[in-house]
């Protein structure tokens, strides 16, 4: 189920001007206030990844920089899992103290999460994180640099299914 909402311009324009990605930004304050389970949160943040492949898959050949954005948002939604897939009990309570999460940490998970799954992780993060710089904030990528790293953001998602197929 999806449903839209309408912030008003000058709230959205406040999230911009604090750099914060207002989704992102929403969703962390409801999972926060919710206070689900783990594994609830680790299939809300699954289905996120997949709703964001989906979105960035549409959106590559009709606008570049937000498929890369989208793209991107499906690695940090597999590693916010993953943290709490491997019980990454001290990055989720810095999170939880800050109230959401910032680069380095997912770079940390990331890291750790190719040191369990493979190396291949750690690289597909830094193509994400690729699409983020290059792709979105720079605007730099164009159509067959985003398809190029979309595989590796793909496979991020198939592989944490299946590492986490059973919690």
């Amino acid at each position: 189920m999806s449903i839209q909402i309408v912030l008003p311009e000058k709230l959205f324009k406040k999230l911009r001007e604090a750099g914060l990605d207002y989704e992102a930004y929403i969703f962390d304050i409801i999972l926060k206030e919710l206070k689900l389970d783990p594994m609830d949160e680790l299939e809300v943040h699954l289905e996120l990844a997949e709703r964001f492949l989906e979105e960035g898959r549409q959106l590559i050949d009709k606008d570049p920089v937000q498929a890369s954005e989208k793209l991107y948002k499906v690695a940090e939604e597999t590693i916010k899992a993953l943290a709490i897939h491997f019980k990454l009990t001290e990055i989720l309570a810095k999170v939880n103290e800050r109230g959401g999460w910032v680069a380095s940490e997912l770079d940390d998970v990331a890291r750790i999460a190719g040191k369990k799954l493979g190396e291949w992780f750690y690289d597909a993060w830094d193509h994400a994180w690729a699409l983020h710089a290059w792709g979105f904030h720079e605007a730099k990528l164009n159509i067959e640099g985003i398809k190029a790293r979309y595989p590796y953001v793909e496979r991020m998602v198939m592989e944490i299914k299946r590492a986490t197929k059973g919690n």
